[in-house]
C-alpha cells in the first residue's frame, strides 16, 4: 500500500474496505477482519483482476525471517477473508484461488480517494464526525470493472486441489435463485445454530413416528392416493435416507463440525427435493387436525429447506477459518 496521506477506500457489493482506519465494512458495519487476513484482502483489492501471486504475498506481508509457516498463515488469512465476505473456495464471488500460483480478485472495485482530515477525526474519538465514506471523493478513472478479467486456463488454476470444484455457470446461477450470504442479516451464531437443530430435529421427528406407526399412516395414504403401495414405499425409502442426513447434520452442528458450509450447500441439491416431498407430512395429520391446519402447515414446511440454507450460511455451519485447519489447500 502507499504511503499517501490520502488514503484510498475500496468498494465492492455491499462492503468497503478502508485502508486509512483498517476497517472492513458491510453497509456501514465494522466486521471483524485485520491483522494480516486484512492486509492480504487491502493487497488484492489494490489489483483486482490481476493474479497476486503467493510469493508476492509473502514478500509484502511475511518477509524473510519473520513468519515461519507461510502457508498456513496465508490460507488462513484467505480463509478469514472468505469468511467475513461470506465467500466460498468451491464458488468464489469475491476471491478466486489460482492453484499453486495465488489468488485474485473477481469482483468489481471502485477505489475513492478517503478525506484524511476526516479520518483523523473518527480516529481522534469523534464519534459523530462524518465518516471516511460520507467525505470519500471519487479518483478519476479508479473504477475497475473485472467483468473481462482473464479466467484461469485449466481445471488447475481454478482450484487448489481436488477436494475444490471449479465454479462454473451453474453455481452462479444458484447464486442468482437462492439469498447469498451478502443478502442475509447478521445473527447470533448460537441462535441460528439453535434454529437449525430444531430443524432437523423436526425431520427426525417425521420419519421416526412415520415408521413406527406405519399401518395408520398405510390407511391415512389409502384414503387420500390411489396408489398405495407406491406411496409407502416412497415414504419408507425417503425416511430410510432422511434419519442418516439428520444424524449427520445434528452431530456436525453439535460437534462444530469444520467445512459443514462448504459439505451442507454440496448436499442442498439432493436434500431440497427429499424435504419438499416431507412437506407434506402434516396431511398424515389431516384427519385429526383438519384439512385447513394440514394445508397450512405444508405451506410453511415448504420454506424450511430454504430455511435450513440461510442458517447455514448465517453461520450455523463452521467453516475451516473458524476452526484454524490447517493443511496447504483446503478452504483456500
Amino acid at each position: 500500500m502507499n504511503g499517501n496521506s490520502a488514503r484510498r477506500l475500496f468498494r465492492f457489493g455491499v462492503y468497503e474496505a478502508d485502508e486509512h482506519t483498517g476497517e472492513l465494512r458491510k453497509q456501514g458495519r465494522r466486521l471483524p477482519l485485520q491483522g494480516q487476513p486484512l492486509q492480504v484482502l487491502l493487497l488484492l483489492l489494490d489489483r483486482p483482476g490481476e493474479l497476486v501471486s503467493r510469493s508476492e504475498i509473502h514478500q509484502r506481508l511475511w518477509p524473510d525471517g519473520t513468519f515461519v509457516d507461510f502457508d498456513h498463515g496465508l490460507n488462513t488469512a484467505i480463509n478469514k477473508i472468505r469468511e467475513a465476505l461470506g465467500d466460498s473456495a468451491s464458488s468464489p464471488r469475491f476471491v478466486e484461488t489460482l492453484a499453486r500460483r495465488g489468488y485474485r480478485f473477481i469482483a468489481p472495485v471502485e477505489v475513492l480517494a478517503s478525506n484524511a482530515g476526516a479520518a483523523q477525526a473518527v480516529a481522534a474519538g469523534n464519534m459523530h464526525a462524518p465518516s471516511t465514506v460520507q467525505s470519500a471523493e471519487p479518483v478519476a478513472s479508479v473504477a475497475r470493472p473485472i467483468a473481462n478479467a482473464p479466467s484461469a486456463t485449466g481445471e488447475s488454476q481454478r482450484s487448489e486441489s481436488s477436494d475444490e470444484p471449479s465454479s462454473g455457470a451453474a453455481p452462479e446461477k444458484m447464486h442468482g435463485l437462492l439469498a447469498s450470504p451478502a443478502d442475509l442479516p447478521q445473527a447470533s451464531r448460537p441462535v441460528v445454530r439453535t434454529l437449525f437443530l430444531l430443524l432437523q430435529v423436526m425431520y427426525l421427528a417425521f420419519y421416526a413416528i412415520s415408521l413406527a406407526r406405519l399401518e395408520i399412516v398405510q390407511d391415512v395414504i389409502r384414503g387420500m392416493v390411489p396408489h398405495t403401495l407406491w406411496a409407502v414405499v416412497l415414504l419408507i425409502v425417503t425416511a430410510s435416507v432422511g434419519i442418516p442426513t439428520r444424524l449427520y447434520l445434528i452431530s456436525a452442528v453439535a460437534f462444530n463440525a469444520p467445512g459443514l458450509r462448504e459439505r451442507f450447500l454440496k448436499i442442498f441439491p439432493v436434500t431440497f427435493p427429499l424435504d419438499e416431498l416431507w412437506a407434506l407430512a402434516p396431511f398424515l395429520l389431516a384427519p385429526w387436525i383438519g384439512f385447513g391446519a394440514a394445508l397450512g402447515a405444508t405451506a410453511a414446511l415448504l420454506y424450511a429447506p430454504f430455511a435450513q440454507r440461510s442458517l447455514i450460511l448465517m453461520g450455523a455451519g463452521a467453516s475451516f477459518a473458524s476452526r484454524g485447519l490447517r493443511g496447504g489447500s483446503h478452504g483456500a
